[in-house]
């Protein structure tokens, strides 16, 4: 049976799970735990735009600060209001 994860991003309950954590530390821990490998995978194809788009250069240590709030927000695990879908209501 493979693992499952509430998305916190799409919402659904019985998202296939990342296989590890993509990356160390308590960040890389929190999208392993809340985060569906699908909307990670989203995530990397939108992360290279990002980057082009608000032309960080990572030789300035802020840009790296800058990328995680994104993915923070692209994710919808910085708790605010429309960061992420809004799941669909029971349509009964």
């Amino acid at each position: 049976m493979s693992a499952t994860v509430e998305c916190a991003r799409c919402g659904r309950g019985d998202a296939p799970a990342l296989a590890k954590a993509p990356f160390r530390g308590p960040f890389g821990e929190e999208i392993l735990a809340r985060v569906c490998a699908d909307c990670w995978s989203e995530w990397r194809a939108a992360e290279v735009m990002v980057i082009n788009e608000l032309r960080l250069n990572f030789m300035d240590p802020s840009s790296q600060e800058i990328l995680a709030a994104e993915t923070r927000r692209f994710l919808g695990l910085d708790g605010a209001p429309g960061a992420a879908p809004e799941k669909n209501p029971d349509p009964r």
